[in-house]
């Protein structure tokens, strides 16, 4: 690739391969994470993210986040945001809270909202069905809702298989699966940050029967805790796979750890070029994912509107209301106009979209 200067030989290699539009294998994703000139690599990013979305557009969703309770007994040493079973400072929220939280949404033109809560051992399946059927005969949403440990914590609880449980939440109104809770999905690294919450097995089993069920899902992945770098890359090959079977996967969103407040206490902030190296990386594995998002909840806008140029296309969402990333020490926040207008002066058209990607008539002129 003509573009490439500063970089090895073996990355020039690699990066032909990309360029030439082949698949590149975890060895060689590893040289272009270690080796690769860090321009070089938002290079290539670009190029493949180029490939895919030619028109020039960066997406944003319009929604909120909805935490339905902070109670939790999984105790992640990441979250700053769960308050135990027992203990004073827990809520699960009510019916008429959830609707005003809702309406306000809708009338400041959302389409979806996420809403995710903790382990709570005192709520059965039923709370969950009945919650969703609340919002679904009465506000006019997309639910992206429930990531894999809390389904797999339900079936858990009701001692039935994640199918059955998957069947229920879907029949009340569930519409979409968020990718929260992943991680890194390496067993040794989630045994050390999160030992009570669902395996790599099991997160992405979650995954994969819900898209074999017609439900798509995103993808996440929090880094810079107690992971290698090559842990993030099997996170990737991982999710690889299960898209090669599946393609049920809408979006992959990588953000780094927000170690404030935290039980990882010695745990340094990533930088910057450390986020946008690991954000190209990924759009060059990730060749079978459509869409990559860029964090400006936990990177702030300006870092997020450069991440455009290093593989990202989609701004993801307005975030109406965050409470687990602001618990860990960061708070950015961002109007809609305001999103509109850091993609306009990175040179690119916003586009508001749904859950899907299929594009509303909001800033499609």
């Amino acid at each position: 690739m003509t573009s490439i200067t500063q970089s090895p030989a073996e990355v020039l290699e690699i990066g032909a391969k990309v360029s030439a539009g082949e698949r590149i294998n975890f060895d060689e994703a590893m040289i272009l994470l270690e080796k690769a000139d860090i321009f070089d690599l938002a290079c290539l990013a670009h190029q493949v993210r180029m490939s895919k979305h030619p028109d020039m557009n960066v997406t944003y969703v319009v929604d909120r986040n909805i935490n339905y309770s902070n109670i939790c007994a999984c105790g992640c040493k990441f979250c700053a945001f769960y308050v135990a079973p027992g203990q004073d400072g827990g809520f699960v929220i009510s019916r008429e809270e959830l609707g005003q939280k809702i309406q306000e949404t809708v009338d400041l033109g959302g389409t979806q909202i996420l809403m995710q809560g903790g382990h709570n051992p005192d709520l059965p399946l039923t709370f969950y069905e009945d919650m969703l059927r609340f919002i679904k005969d009465n506000y006019p949403v997309h639910i992206h809702a429930f990531s894999p440990p809390e389904i797999v914590y339900f079936s858990e609880l009701e001692r039935i298989p994640v199918k059955d449980v998957l069947r229920r939440l879907i029949d009340a109104g569930l519409a979409s699966i968020p990718g929260g809770g992943a991680e890194i999905l390496v067993d040794e690294v989630r045994s050390k940050i999160a030992p009570n919450k669902c395996s790599t097995k099991e997160w992405l089993n979650v995954m994969e029967t819900a898209h074999n069920m017609g439900i798509r899902t995103t993808a996440t992945m929090m880094f810079g805790h107690a992971e290698q770098p090559s842990d993030r890359l099997k996170h990737l090959f991982a999710l690889r796979e299960v898209q090669d079977r599946t393609g049920g996967f809408t979006a992959f969103i990588p953000w780094t750890f927000q170690p404030d407040n935290t039980n990882i206490p010695n745990a340094r902030r990533l930088t910057s070029v450390e986020y946008l190296r690991m954000l190209a990386v990924s759009r060059i594995v990730l060749d079978n994912f459509d869409n990559i998002q860029v964090s400006w909840v936990t990177m702030g806008p300006k870092i997020a509107q450069l991440a455009l140029f290093y593989g990202g296309n989609d701004f993801g969402s307005t975030m109406i209301e965050e409470n687990v990333v602001k618990a860990a020490g960061v708070s950015f926040s961002l109007s809609e106009n305001e999103i509109a207008n850091l993609i306009k002066k990175a040179g690119f058209a916003p586009k508001q979209r749904l859950m899907d990607y299929t594009l509303t008539e909001k800033h499609n002129g």
